[in-house]
């Protein structure tokens, strides 16, 4: 159990607060999700999950990079993934663009697919 490494999760609105710094966006989601709805922010990759093992090493070991999907799970095995495999800047964003879009950030695409029932949204003190 002590080689074993956890991923820090990030909510949606302190993601906000890496990209201001320069942090990469890695979207595992399938092509056809990403067509849909995307997001739209500077620094931004998408590897498809199905694709993940085969391309990984284009993300780059130097830089702050944030996983994201569309509700944090799969994301959060890519990211254990990353740091099983040496990358040492790498957290997952909770709840992927289902609480990105709630929470009325920046998107290309059609929100109406994520119409969310996290009611815990709601409330202001939300992450």
């Amino acid at each position: 159990m002590e080689n074993q490494s956890l991923v820090k999760e990030i909510c949606p609105t302190t993601t906000q607060e890496w990209i201001k710094n320069g942090a990469l966006l890695v979207d595992i989601r399938e092509k056809d999700e990403v067509e849909q709805l995307a997001y739209d922010v500077p620094l931004l990759i998408n590897i498809p999950l199905s694709e993940f093992e085969d391309r990984y090493t284009e993300i780059p070991k130097d830089k702050e990079v944030v996983m994201v999907c569309k509700s944090g799970a799969r994301s959060l095995r890519a990211a254990g993934f990353l740091v099983n495999h040496g990358y040492k800047h790498v957290v997952n964003m909770q709840h992927g663009i289902t609480r990105w879009v709630q929470k009325g950030f920046p998107t290309k695409g059609d929100v109406s697919t994520e119409t969310g029932n996290d009611s815990c949204c709601a409330s202001s003190a939300c992450c």
